[in-house]
């Protein structure tokens, strides 16, 4: 972990946005007009996917993946301009939110300037040809960190974009050495002082996988040490197989809690049901209840939470990153009121601070969490397959208010009874 992380950031929220794809224009513009409604949602900070110009040789689909950029230093003519894009980071500013950016640094487009302009830069295949290390991204070129001269162009780029915005989302950062990102961090603070850092981890399996060919790969607890925030690919594996039917509860949750202990003690990770390389949650869950139970558990674990534009309102379709395919707005239920009922008890000191507890009951699939401080403990009470039991809590027989509905739930011989929905409890300890 960077030593000097805020682990308020446990107490934060980010929206992600696919440019393309978020609006029926797909422009920065456009976007200007849904920023009261994302910050209603309960925002702290936007994360845009690759804003950049889009490479053309090789590309995927019939518009290209937005993750082969062609110029770090340019945008997307598509979205409008850099004035635009300006204009766009202005808005959110005044919003009270912050913006951060996708950064791409393992690979470029295979006719990006850089290419072009110093093929030195990128690895080299035995036969001397440009390629990729690991992975068939036949869009895509990966770039070689041995050349010291592509680390001082990377943080320039770096430094341009951190006068403009708050932070930077690193693309499989695991797989661009450790020594850059620490260095890229120090030189950006000069420039941004509390820069964002989140870093696209990746899943233990390709870490392995890379490192048997012979290539730099690091583990999440390496890559805490330049980073704020990392993926929760460490355990996505485990959430899947719960969610499909094919692991229990109790081995979700035993990864969830291992967490505590392999990484420093101010770690924070993101958390989420979904994100533009992954299915949309409403396409694995179809029940209303154990979908709100889920997304209340998210919120309530340890980290910061991750909202993928469209979630909001149960989309199940994954818009395509090759394609113009924009979010269908009118699809499900509108979860408005449940995301900012979990914002505000997203925002309270003790998630970021209390010890954090968790038990699986596997026969009911319920998970039951907690924070505590020496004044206060915050329950959680979540049936992830939305259904009615009764399960032990840490609390004292009593009445209580359901911070997410409002409504008064009993406490009896140690026990609280769930009907379906989610429930989170505050209690003054001593009161």
């Amino acid at each position: 972990m960077a030593l000097c992380t805020e682990i308020s950031l446990r107490n934060q929220v980010i929206y992600s946005i696919y440019v393309r794809n978020h609006t029926m224009e797909g422009t920065f513009k456009a976007i200007e007009k849904d920023l009261d409604r994302i910050k209603a949602l309960g925002t702290d900070v936007i994360w845009f996917l690759p804003i950049h110009p889009i490479g053309v040789e090789g590309k995927k689909g019939s518009l290209g993946c937005p993750y082969a950029i062609k110029d770090y230093r340019k945008v997307n003519p598509e979205y409008g301009t850099l004035e635009d894009f300006q204009h766009l980071v202005e808005a959110i500013h005044k919003k009270d939110m912050k913006c951060i950016i996708d950064v791409v640094y393992n690979h470029t487009a295979i006719d990006s300037v850089l290419a072009k302009e110093h093929k030195e830069y990128f690895y080299k295949k035995e036969d001397g040809s440009l390629g990729n290390k690991a992975g068939d991204w036949a869009d895509v070129i990966d770039l070689d960190y041995q050349n010291k001269a592509l680390w001082d162009y990377q943080i320039e780029t770096l430094k341009m974009w951190a006068k403009l915005v708050d932070g930077v989302r690193c693309d499989v950062a695991s797989l661009v050495p450790l020594a850059f990102w620490l260095e890229a961090r120090s030189e950006v603070e000069k420039i941004h002082p509390g820069f964002i850092w989140l870093a696209e981890s990746v899943h233990p399996g390709f870490v392995k996988y890379v490192r048997h060919l012979g290539f730099n790969a690091c583990s999440d607890s390496e890559v805490y040490q330049a980073f704020d925030i990392t993926y929760d690919y460490d355990i996505w594996d485990e959430f899947v197989a719960y969610i499909e039917g094919k692991a229990t509860l109790t081995s979700y949750i035993t990864a969830l809690k291992k967490q505590e202990v392999i990484y420093p003690s101010n770690y924070v990770k993101l958390r989420c049901l979904e994100n533009h390389d992954q299915a949309r949650i409403k396409q694995r869950v179809q029940d209303e209840k154990a979908l709100k139970n889920l997304t209340a558990f998210m919120y309530f674990q340890k980290g910061t939470a991750l909202i993928y534009g469209g979630q909001e309102v149960e989309a199940e379709h994954t818009p395509s990153l090759f394609e113009k395919e924009p979010i269908n707005w009118e699809t499900g239920h509108d979860l408005t009121h449940l995301l900012q009922a979990l914002y505000n008890i997203k925002k309270q000191d003790i998630v970021a601070k209390g010890n954090y507890e968790l038990e699986a009951y596997d026969e009911a699939h319920i998970v039951v969490g907690s924070y505590q401080t020496k004044e206060q403990i915050l329950v959680g009470l979540f049936t992830l397959k939305g259904k009615e039991a009764c399960v032990k809590v840490p609390l004292q027989d009593g009445s209580y208010i359901n911070l997410i509905s409002k409504e008064k739930v009993e406490v009896t011989g140690g026990l609280l009874k769930t009907f379906g929905e989610p429930i989170i409890i505050s209690h003054t300890i001593n009161e």
